[in-house]
């Protein structure tokens, strides 16, 4: 089944501050930002601003299974919070996406945001000539594909294999980058003609 994001998602904006977000210690807030996610999906929830929201009862609350969407700058792609671990808002600069229908998940959904079919629409309508961004009519009208659960499910724990698999060819890259540093120490520190 073929849809579009509008009819799966409610979209809405960020929290709108004014500019850089106000630290304020022992604020009633917590602010994520772009700089506090990465595209692999992780979230360094220690690294968020703390500040003060008024009227908190307006306010759209971070919650379990949110996804946010990056609108701004060059890379445009989603997140799915799997915890909100304390009261949080994302900021300005992310659409707000809330599923409204049963026949997705969370985490397909980002998954598939960010995929190639979608990432080439959403640079293809990206606005801006300093900085591009995605307008909310743009991302409501993204083409989202909906598998059976069962199937979405499946695609999901790919992804996630993957993610850790690539996490993993990192960690032996490096250590091998330390193994062969340690090596040519080793070989410059035992030269008689250096001594």
């Amino acid at each position: 089944m073929k849809s579009t994001l509008k009819c799966l998602v409610n979209v809405q904006a960020g929290h709108p501050f004014r500019g850089s977000v106000p630290p304020v210690a022992g604020g009633n807030a917590f602010a994520l930002q772009m700089r506090d996610l990465n595209p692999n999906g992780e979230v360094t929830w220690e690294s968020l601003v703390q500040t003060q929201i008024d009227a908190p009862k307006t306010v759209q609350w971070l919650e379990p299974g949110d996804v946010v969407f990056v609108a701004r700058g060059a890379r445009n792609y989603a997140v799915c919070l799997r915890e909100v671990p304390k009261p949080s808002v994302c900021s300005q600069y992310f659409f707000l996406l809330r599923i409204k229908s049963p026949t997705l998940l969370p985490e397909f959904l980002a998954w598939q945001i960010n995929r190639a079919p979608a990432q080439r629409y959403l640079a293809s309508n990206a606005e801006g000539s300093d900085q591009l961004s995605i307008r909310r009519p743009v991302l409501e009208a993204l083409p989202i594909a909906v598998p059976t659960i069962p199937q979405q499910r499946v695609i999901v724990a790919l992804a996630e294999t993957a993610v850790h698999e690539r996490q993993q060819l990192e960690a032996l890259v490096r250590n091998r980058q330390k193994q062969l540093d340690a090596l040519a120490l080793e070989l410059f520190s035992n030269d008689p003609s250096h001594d």
